[in-house]
């Protein structure tokens, strides 16, 4: 059978094509020969039930691994105390296949509830029991946590291994525990009685902090190519297509996998790529990522949903994307917590920035597409769409022209703060519809401030670059165009295009060229 790009449930080397993940093992190999517990909490779709069945397997010569699922229990096994530990018990004994005689019997009365008192105390005093008896060191995997983070059970039975973490220089217990899921269970805050006050105090406060990068770097997206490449002979440039992939996705597992199954079982083999070695180019990467930022996918409806939860982190991403407000990034606000916890923003050098570049273009289109309805300069694009496509190429010259006039015409007297916080965000609203299905744009995040940010159009296979900058005098503007210049070599192009909004009631608004080396810059003011 021939090996897949897997987008669904967890991969297997055998049947899907993978990035080399042993580092990734090893590191976490050393955390549990260390004796560590610690949480493995990542965004949605990120590798880790992959990673974790890896593991079992990489251990299984030094520990007695206890691998279980959470998803696998019903919301009623955490109904109560004894539920939990009813059920608990019965996972336990249908992963591990043989215990001490003694051991065994006791979970078997757990599972079928003959016990006479199933309570989680009496069950740690059990698994005391095998850790004691057993001949290796046993290391308890959970996946899925995130099923029972708001229950009381489960915040108890984190509290009982908190215990006997504490307690396991004098008592027996499990040498390593590793949790899995989205939220950090680190920072769960505790009832201890439905009548009592929160707690901040954690019970799973004792877990080391875990740092392994699950991210892929774009040698190891390259690797994973290889293996592809070994089978079909494509003749890609394994080397620019993995650098391209770790720009656009910044490694996330679940976006590298997904354009790559795009290319190989949806791209390939249509009129405009009828075989692989045409599909795996540039040109196909890109209709990969128009793909699949219209795809309506689980991870998207996150996103989009945790916008909806906490609407002040959709207003500081707003003003991020459409302004270039820096926004600090202060791990103990909510918001910020939240989002960089899910993996839809980082921290870069002590600043908020959207984690990777098709996340920003699904924000993009989402906060452009709710003014489709009532923006004025939209309803324009479309009417006018028809007249900037010339051969297949797109005129951007002329898109800048017809720009310039309707917002002089539709905003030309409003005053200067307005003018600021909507004339770039107006612009992609002009353009939207113009390249929409066929084409994309998105914005160069090491260029976005307050006062400049470099839009990259593409339309079918092809590049424009076009700087939106807020006017600050002549050397700002001299500077910038330098900028744009420098920026044109990175994408091997020789023409550029500027779209400056000037305040000076002086000015004059207009599209000129300017030569600038060899470069050739249009440049529009409004």
């Amino acid at each position: 059978m021939a090996k897949i790009f897997n987008v669904n449930g967890a991969c297997n080397s055998d049947r899907h094509y993978m990035v080399d993940i042993q580092s990734r093992l090893e590191e976490i190999r050393t955390m549990i020969q260390d004796g560590k517990y610690f949480v493995i909490n990542r965004a949605r779709q990120y590798g880790k039930t992959t990673l974790l069945r890896a593991l079992v397997n990489y251990l299984k010569d030094e520990y007695q691994i206890v691998s279980l699922d959470f998803q696998r229990m019903s919301a009623y096994s955490f109904q109560d105390e004894a539920a939990f530990v009813t059920a608990f018990s019965a996972e336990l004994i249908d992963f591990v296949k043989h215990f001490p005689d003694d051991v065994e019997e006791k979970l078997q009365a757990f599972a079928e509830g003959t016990a006479r008192v199933p309570s989680l105390q009496r069950l740690f005093k059990v698994l005391t029991l095998w850790c004691n008896v057993s001949e290796m060191p046993i290391v308890l995997i959970i996946d899925e946590i995130d099923t029972a983070t708001n229950n009381q059970v489960f915040l108890d039975f984190l509290a009982q291994l908190r215990a006997a973490y504490l307690d396991r220089d004098v008592t027996p217990a499990f040498w390593s525990v590793i949790l899995a899921g989205v939220y950090d269970v680190r920072n769960i805050t505790r009832r201890l009685r439905p009548d009592a006050e929160h707690k901040q105090n954690s019970p799973w406060n004792i877990a080391a902090k875990f740092g392994v990068d699950m991210s892929f770097s774009a040698e190891e997206i390259a690797g994973m190519l290889w293996e592809y490449e070994s089978d079909y002979n494509t003749k890609m440039d394994i080397s620019e297509i993995s650098a391209w992939l770790y720009d656009e996705t910044s490694g996330y597992p679940y976006l590298v996998s997904s354009l790559c199954k795009y290319i190989d079982e949806e791209i390939a083999g249509t009129k405009r790529f009828p075989d692989k070695s045409s599909a795996w180019t540039r040109e196909g990467l890109m209709e990969a990522a128009k793909l699949l930022m219209n795809d309506n996918n689980v991870l998207f409806q996150s996103l989009i949903g945790k916008l909806t939860d906490y609407p002040e982190l959709r207003q500081v991403l707003y003003e991020l994307l459409f302004t270039g407000k820096p926004i600090p990034y202060v791990s103990q606000n909510l918001y910020i917590d939240v989002a960089s916890m899910l993996g839809f923003i980082k921290n870069n050098r002590g600043t908020v920035v959207i984690s990777n570049r098709i996340f920003e273009s699904v924000l993009y289109n989402l906060f452009i597409s709710e003014e489709f309805a009532t923006n004025k300069m939209y309803n324009l694009g479309v009417r006018e769409k028809n007249q900037f496509i010339t051969g297949g190429h797109l005129n951007v010259r002329l898109i800048l022209e017809k720009f310039v006039e309707a917002f002089d015409f539709l905003y030309g007297d409003s005053d200067e703060t307005f003018l600021e916080d909507v004339g770039r965000r107006y612009f992609m609203l002009f353009l939207k519809p113009i390249i929409n299905g066929i084409g994309n744009c998105y914005v160069e995040s090491e260029t976005r401030d307050h006062e400049r940010m470099d839009l990259v159009i593409d339309y079918l296979g092809e590049q424009y670059v076009c700087e939106l900058k807020i006017w600050r005098g002549n050397a700002y503007h001299e500077r910038g165009e330098r900028q744009l210049s420098d920026y044109l070599d990175y994408f091997h192009l020789k023409k550029g295009y500027m779209l400056s909004f000037n305040f000076n009631k002086k000015k004059e608004i207009g599209v000129k060229e300017i030569l600038l080396g060899d470069k050739l810059l249009i440049e529009a003011v409004v």
